[in-house]
C-alpha cells in the first residue's frame, strides 16, 4: 500500500474531523495542567501561611478527662493531645461530632467568632488583617471549603479564607486566591465542576479516548510521504 493511498487519505481526513472536536478540550487540560504545576503544592495548600509551632509532650500524669461509661453517644475515638499548654481530650463520636474537655473534665464550648479570630491572628502569616467572620454549618459547607464540618470562615484582606473548626478548634484549610484558582484549574482538568472529584465519568473518559485516537492518528501520518514542491526557476 503507498503511503499517500486512500487508506492515509481517510486518515488524515479523520485526524481533520477529530482536531476540531478534541481542540478545545486537548487545550484546556494543557493550560489548566499548566496552571497547576506553576507553584509547589505545598504553597497551593497555604502551608506557607501557617506559622509553626512548638509540641510539647504529655506530661506523665496526663489522662483521659472524661468517663466514658458516662457518654450518652457511641464513641469513635478518643485521644488526647496538649494545646496552648493543656492537655485536651477529644472524643469523636460516631456522627463525626467532636467534643474538647479540659484537664478537669470540663467541656470546653465550641468556638465562637472571637475565639476563631484570635487563633488566626496567632497562627497564620497576616492573619491579624480579618476583613471579616463567618460561621458555615456542616450541612451547607462555604464554596471553596466543601466539607461536611461545621467551621468559621476568616477572610483576610489580602484574600485569603481560613478555616476554623467549630467543634474542633483546628485550622482545617487555608485557601489562598492561588488555590482557588488551582481549584478551577483542577475543575477543568477532571471535568467535574460540582464536587471535583470525580475523575472517571463519562464525558471525561470519551473525550480521552477520543484525543488518544487524535494522536495516533496524527502519528501514523508523521510517516506518511509528501510530494515535493516544484522548485522555482
Amino acid at each position: 500500500m503507498k503511503s499517500n493511498g486512500p487508506a492515509m487519505q481517510a486518515l488524515a481526513k479523520a485526524h481533520i474531523w477529530l482536531g476540531w472536536l478534541i481542540a478545545v478540550p486537548l487545550l484546556m487540560w494543557t493550560l489548566s495542567g499548566l496552571l497547576m504545576v506553576a507553584r509547589p503544592i505545598e504553597e497551593v495548600r497555604g502551608n506557607h501561611l501557617q506559622l509553626p509551632v512548638a509540641d510539647r509532650g504529655l506530661p506523665g500524669d496526663a489522662g483521659i478527662a472524661v468517663d466514658l461509661s458516662r457518654v450518652e453517644k457511641p464513641v469513635k475515638s478518643v485521644s488526647i493531645a496538649m494545646d496552648g499548654g493543656l492537655a485536651i481530650t477529644r472524643i469523636t463520636y460516631m456522627d463525626d461530632s467532636v467534643e474538647r474537655f479540659s484537664e478537669s473534665g470540663r467541656q470546653i464550648p465550641a468556638l465562637n467568632e472571637i475565639a476563631a479570630r484570635a487563633l488566626v491572628g496567632r497562627r497564620i502569616v497576616g492573619g491579624d488583617r480579618v476583613e471579616s467572620a463567618t460561621l458555615f454549618p456542616a450541612s451547607d459547607p462555604a464554596p471553596d471549603f466543601r466539607r461536611p464540618i461545621a467551621a468559621w470562615q476568616v477572610a483576610l484582606e489580602d484574600g485569603t479564607h481560613v478555616y476554623v473548626g467549630e467543634e474542633t478548634g483546628d485550622i482545617l484549610a487555608v485557601r489562598t486566591r492561588f488555590w482557588r484558582a488551582f481549584d478551577f484549574a483542577w475543575a477543568l482538568h477532571i471535568m467535574d465542576f460540582e464536587t471535583r472529584e470525580d475523575t472517571s465519568h463519562p464525558v471525561l473518559i470519551i473525550f480521552a479516548i477520543l484525543a488518544a485516537i487524535g494522536v495516533a492518528i496524527g502519528t501514523v501520518l508523521l510517516f506518511r510521504r509528501r510530494r515535493a514542491r516544484p522548485s522555482a526557476a
